[in-house]
Order: C-alpha cells, then sequence, then structure tokens
C-alpha cells in the first residue's frame, strides 16, 4: 500500500510538472526552459541531503549519472513534444511508452505478472493508437514529428526509472542529487553549443522552475516507491501521469478530447489499472 500511494503520488507530481514545463516551452526554446527546470530540481534535492541522507557509493554515482543523461533527454524531448501539442494526445503516448521497457525490465528481474497484467500489456500497446488517432470532425492529430518526440521522451523516461531503480537501497538521494547534477551540466553543455539557435524569448521563470521543483519531487516518491515495491507495479501506476496533464490542458487551453480520444484514455487506464493489480 505504502508503495502504492507513493507511486501514484509521483504521478501526479509528474502530470503537473509535464504541463507546467511544456508551457514554458511554448514561450521560449525548450533548452531555456531545462536550463531554469533543471538547476530547480537540483536545488531542492540539495535541500533534501539532510533529511533524507546521502550515500555517494559507487553504485550511487555511476546509476545516479546516467539517470541523469537520460533525464537531460527526457527533460528536452518531453518538453519540446508537449509544446508542439496537443497536449492530450501526446502525454499519454510518451506515458505508454515509458511505462513498457521498465516493465519488461521487471519481468527479467524475475519479477512476475499474474493474468491482469498479461492482458493489460497488449491493451495498453492498443490505447496508444486509440489516442494517437483522434477521430472526430475538427480533431486535432499529433504530426509525425511530435508522435516520434513523444516516443523518443517516452523511452528516455523509462531508462530514467529503470536507472534509477539499480540504485543502492541505502543511498539515500544521492542518485538524485548526482543525476541531476549530470542533467544540468549536459543541458549547459548543450544550451552553450547551440546558443545561437536558442533565439532572444526569455523563458517563463516561475512555469520553468515550479515545473523543475515538481519533477524532482516525482523522482523521489517513484524512488521510494521502487524501492519498497516492484518495479512493473510501480511503473504503471507511476505511468498514470498524463491525467494530470490531460485535465489541465482541457481546463486551462481548451484542448477538446474526442470520442476515439476518449475512448484510447479509458482504455489506457484500464490497462494501467490491470497492470498493477498483477
Amino acid at each position: 500500500m505504502i508503495a502504492l500511494l507513493l507511486a501514484l503520488g509521483s504521478s501526479l507530481a509528474y502530470g503537473c510538472a509535464d504541463f507546467l514545463g511544456g508551457l514554458g516551452a511554448r514561450k521560449a526554446h525548450v533548452l531555456r526552459t531545462v536550463m531554469i527546470a533543471a538547476p530547480a530540481s537540483l536545488a531542492v534535492e540539495l535541500l533534501l541531503w539532510p533529511v533524507l541522507g546521502a550515500s555517494f557509493s559507487t553504485g550511487a554515482v555511476a546509476w545516479g549519472a546516467a539517470s541523469g543523461v537520460a533525464s537531460a533527454a527526457a527533460f528536452a524531448l518531453l518538453y519540446r513534444t508537449l509544446a508542439i501539442g496537443p497536449m492530450n494526445v501526446l502525454s499519454p503516448v510518451t506515458a505508454l511508452v515509458s511505462a513498457a521497457l521498465p516493465v519488461g525490465v521487471g519481468l527479467l528481474q524475475g519479477e512476475h505478472l499474474g493474468a491482469a497484467g498479461l492482458v493489460g500489456l497488449p491493451l495498453a500497446l492498443a490505447a496508444v493508437v486509440l489516442v494517437s488517432a483522434g477521430h472526430g470532425a475538427g480533431a486535432v492529430r499529433p504530426s509525425r514529428t511530435a508522435l516520434l518526440l513523444a516516443f523518443g521522451a517516452g523511452a528516455a523516461i523509462a531508462l530514467q526509472l529503470v536507472f534509477l531503480h539499480r540504485t543502492p537501497a541505502d543511498s539515500g538521494v544521492a542518485p538524485l542529487i548526482v543525476g541531476r547534477a549530470v542533467s544540468s551540466a549536459v543541458t549547459l553543455c548543450a544550451a552553450a553549443l547551440l546558443y545561437r539557435r536558442l533565439g532572444r524569448e526569455r523563458p517563463a521563470y516561475a512555469l520553468s522552475a515550479t515545473a523543475g521543483v515538481l519533477d524532482s519531487v516525482a523522482n523521489l516518491l517513484f524512488l521510494l516507491a521502487a524501492r519498497s515495491g516492484d518495479l512493473a507495479v510501480v511503473a504503471v501506476i507511476t505511468a498514470l501521469y498524463p491525467a494530470g496533464t490531460v485535465l489541465l490542458a482541457r481546463g486551462m487551453l481548451a484542448e477538446r478530447l474526442h470520442r476515439g480520444q476518449v475512448v484510447g484514455l479509458g482504455t489506457a487506464a484500464v490497462a494501467v489499472s490491470l497492470l498493477a493489480l498483477s
């Protein structure tokens, strides 16, 4: 039950962070948004160090650094994906892709899915098709580029979660600190190399920083959940995060949900629920 609650909290924080990060990336180049979000995340994790402790062992540093590289890619790809939109299609696609890889890793590590899980996984893949189609008059369909970015973002998120899961259980927040330091460094280097392409638009500082803080909270809750439960189950519960993104997008951006998308979102919810029960 504790792992379930932590994973649900992580899901909520990820969904809110994605929405705010996507909005921020609409106002300026995505790297400008990430340059604010990543250091804000690092600041939160440093503040948590005295409270939760940190052990910088070889495993914690190595897997934390790997998660940081994946996190930097996930930040950029995801915020760019959501900036292109529509959020109510691309966010669920990213979530389902990000859930599939951790489930596979968990199974290879000896975790077992019951009958519900064996039904839920192919159902989740069907939900990707339904959500992406968006049938109906005036339906907004994502471009091929947006879908590719969504799949790339999902894969990067999945790798980040898998790497965090591999960190030592007694390392505290050390993997998060190392990971965020690495992702911040990667982001700053990329921004320096691409400086002339970033444009002169100022980033949405408040939106970007808040997105980074929420992402840090989400990572922490996921790490705690993964340490107290199975990776396959925790990952798919965390993959519920598009619910928050979609609802915020509908309420604040007036993005419409058409019949095919509603069916797809419902199918995704059933699939994730079945996987969580396995």
